[in-house]
Formats: structure tokens, C-alpha cells, sequence
């Protein structure tokens, strides 16, 4: 994910349009403000084990926190379980209307949006889309949590927010020229851009490393200049102080497409059965992401193609080999894993949007992206229905839901009372 403002894909529509004049902007923006609140220092709680998920209905109380438990638990133990699924999602709004975006918060409780296509609106109007964004975690629909509201700005071709107080970023194989330090302090020059336009995360940068011989043929990132570089090294040190300078600046990044789409062909957003067979799960080229890590990315978003010398089977994103014994285990990655599009993308079109979520949650990830809204409620409703009734299940969705609302936490977008 994602270069669909690009060739064979093309979406110029802007993310504001389905905000302007419409229901979100008459919202008052009386939850926007940043609450209170420090880095989390620790993993998912005892809050998110089976034995604590009162199936609980809005207006029932919630279970007495404890006066040590952690902020993320308090707000944990006051969520319906509906509100801890919504959790679960990062969903694009683009080109549903304003009343609809709106709905579907109040209804299913989506903690996180995705704008999609490219604003040239500038920071002050995407400001007021922002604004109005936030204006709808109330407690009924969100237990007063505020959103993740995301966007994929890399650079070069993929730069969705553009105009007036956006600088014009050059794509990332032009910012591995740079220097690491130089990179870091224009990186944060960015990222305050994007918190003027009131986006916190980042879909961004793009850690794959593309071999410079087959770069031309590499669709989804060496054809679209998406590299900081042709070796691990280069990438890992240039994508880390992108890391950096978007952190000094209070923006989240995604390290992306983990466990890397630098040996592949075809692009997964528009092409099936995407197929890597080379990356093992001793290759340099997870170097690159271990970096990342290290150097303490938020967030980790995992591929949509096969990768046969460590999963055959699966693709990666439904894949506990990558998931909980890759990231996990081998790279020590304790952050949130992020899927690529699940609703969308023509390499899950074939599989039914009710079981997508729930095998990537079965493999280890936590916030599940789906650029199209029916594929999100599809989801969601699979879900909820599998953790009813399953104990095992609705313990690994908590344990995914304390994870997303740490890094809520640390990005201060829930207050604790």
C-alpha cells in the first residue's frame, strides 16, 4: 500500500470532498483536543484476557478499574465489546458521503480513518476536515478514544495531501541521497505539516529494499521510486530517520511492506497472487525492517503476497509464521502489526471479506485497513460474531485492541479520568 494515485489506478478525487459542506464539518469539534498521557511502557494487560470482556450494552456501567491499572485498561474495561472491535479498523473515507462516514462511526464504532486519493486543499481546509473527523469519538461511539486518522505520505508519487502549507516531497529514492541527519530534520519539517492538518499517522516509509538490477521491474515500489535505496543498509539508516523526524513531530509511522515487496513482480493492489521466492527468514533483507525497529517505528504493515521459503501457504498478512514468528518473535517487534488493504486490493478479492479479518487476527495483527466501507462492516460483523462465542478468539482481539489503544496512549488520543 499504496500508489493508487499512479498509473493503472488513478484517483484524483480529493479525500476533502466528501467533508466539505456536509455533515462532518457542521460538527462541533469539542472531542478534538489532545488529551493528557505518556508512552506506554508496557504489552497488553490482563484487561484483555478472555476471563475480562463483559459483553457489556451502552449505558450499563463498567467494571470498577483498578486503581493501578494502566490508562489503556481503564478505558479497556469501559468499551462494549462492539467498541472494542471498532477498534480493530482503519478504514478509507473517500468518496462516501460526509453522512455516511458519520454513520458508520456511530453504528460500528471504526476507530481509525484513512484519507484516500490526493487533497490539493491545503492544511487549513484539511484542518477542518480533521476537526470534524474527531469531533465523532463520543462516548457512545468510540467510548471517548479519538481517531488514528492516516494518510500515505511518502513522497514522489505517493503524497495524498498536497496544496497551500504542504511541501512538495521528493520521492524517497531522491531522499536517500540525502544525508540520515538531513533527512531526519526534513522528515520532521513534514510531519508538523501533517499535524497542522490534524493526520497523526502516517502510512509511511516504505522499507522494502529493491535490488537496483531489477528496480524497473519491481511494480508496487522500485518502478514508483518508493526505495530509500538499493541495499539494507541504505534503507534501514534513511527509513529510521524518517522514523526520527516524524516522531519529533508527534506523527506515528508504519514501516512498510514487512516482510518486504523488493524481490516481487506484480503490484497487489491490482494483481493476484503475488509471489516472492527468495525472502527467507534469514535474508539481509529484513535487515532493513529490523532497523526499523530498533529504532521504534509504532507500527508495522504487513504484505499481501506469498512468500514461499517462509509460508507457502498463506499469504503474509494471514500468516502466523510472519506475524507472530517473524515480527514477533525473531525482529522483537512489540508494536501494533497493521494490514495492508484488506477490502480493496485484488490480492484478497478473492477471498470473503467476512474471513479476512478475522485470519489476520488469527495471525498475529491488530489494526485491520480496508479502503472500502462494506468490506470494514463485513469484517467487523465477522468478527464480533467469532468472539461471542469463541474464548480463545476474543482473547487474541483484546490483546489486539490493548495494543492499538496503547499506541493511542502514547500519541495522546484518549484521556484517562
Amino acid at each position: 500500500m499504496r500508489d493508487r494515485n499512479n498509473s493503472g489506478g488513478t484517483r484524483r478525487k480529493s479525500a476533502r470532498v466528501l467533508l466539505a459542506g456536509g455533515t462532518l464539518l457542521s460538527l462541533a469539534c469539542s472531542g478534538c483536543g489532545m488529551g493528557s498521557g505518556s508512552p506506554p511502557s508496557h504489552p497488553a494487560t490482563s484487561a484483555a484476557t478472555a476471563g475480562s470482556d463483559p459483553a457489556r450494552t451502552p449505558g450499563t456501567s463498567a467494571p470498577a478499574a483498578s486503581a493501578q491499572a494502566s490508562c489503556p485498561a481503564q478505558v479497556f474495561s469501559r468499551m462494549t465489546r462492539a467498541q472494542r472491535v471498532g477498534q480493530l479498523f482503519l478504514v478509507g473515507i473517500a468518496g462516501a458521503p460526509a453522512a455516511d462516514v458519520a454513520q458508520a462511526v456511530r453504528t460500528y464504532h471504526f476507530g481509525s480513518l484513512l484519507w484516500q486519493g490526493t487533497s490539493t486543499a491545503g492544511v487549513a481546509a484539511d484542518r477542518q476536515a480533521s476537526q470534524a473527523i474527531q469531533a465523532l469519538a463520543s462516548s457512545a461511539a468510540t467510548a471517548g478514544v479519538r481517531f488514528f486518522i492516516a494518510a500515505n505520505q511518502e513522497g514522489g508519487q505517493v503524497q495524498e495531501l498536497q496544496g497551500p502549507g504542504f511541501t512538495v516531497i521528493p520521492p524517497a529514492l531522491t531522499q536517500g541521497q540525502l544525508s540520515a541527519a538531513e533527512l531526519q530534520r526534513q522528515a520532521a519539517a513534514w510531519g508538523r505539516e501533517l499535524r497542522s492538518a490534524g493526520v497523526n499517522l502516517d502510512l509511511a516509509p516504505v522499507m522494502d529494499v529493491v535490488p537496483a538490477a531489477t528496480a524497473s521491474q519491481n511494480a508496487p515500489i522500485g518502478a514508483l521510486q518508493r526505495e530509500f535505496g538499493h541495499t539494507p543498509k541504505t534503507t534501514g539508516s534513511h527509513g529510521s530517520a524518517f522514523i526520527r523526524g516524524m516522531k519529533q513531530a508527534g506523527v506515528a509511522t508504519t514501516a512498510k511492506h514487512f516482510p518486504g515487496l523488493g524481490q516481487v513482480v506484480g503490484n497487489t493492489d491490482y494483481t493476484s497472487g503475488v509471489v516472492d521466492t527468495t525472502t527467507g527468514p534469514s535474508s539481509p533483507y529484513l535487515q532493513s525492517f529490523r532497523t526499523a525497529v530498533k529504532a521504534g517505528v509504532p507500527f508495522v504493515m504487513v504484505a499481501l503476497a506469498t512468500y514461499t521459503r517462509i509460508d507457502p501457504h498463506h499469504l503474509a498478512a494471514f500468516s502466523s509464521r510472519v506475524i507472530g514468528g517473524l515480527l514477533r518473535k525473531q525482529l522483537r517487534f512489540k508494536g501494533v502489526v497493521i494490514s495492508d488493504d484488506l477490502g480493496a486490493a485484488a490480492a484478497v478479492a478473492g477471498l470473503s471479506p467476512a474471513n479476512r479479518g478475522i485470519d489476520f487476527l488469527a495471525a498475529g495483527g491488530d489494526l485491520i485497513t480496508s479502503q472500502s466501507l462494506p468490506a470494514a462492516i463485513a469484517m467487523d460483523q465477522a468478527i464480533l460474531a467469532r468472539a461471542a462465542g469463541d474464548a480463545s478468539f476474543r482473547a487474541t482481539v483484546n490483546a489486539a485492541v490493548m495494543r492499538i489503544l496503547d499506541a493511542k496512549q502514547a500519541y495522546h488520543l484518549m484521556t484517562c479520568r
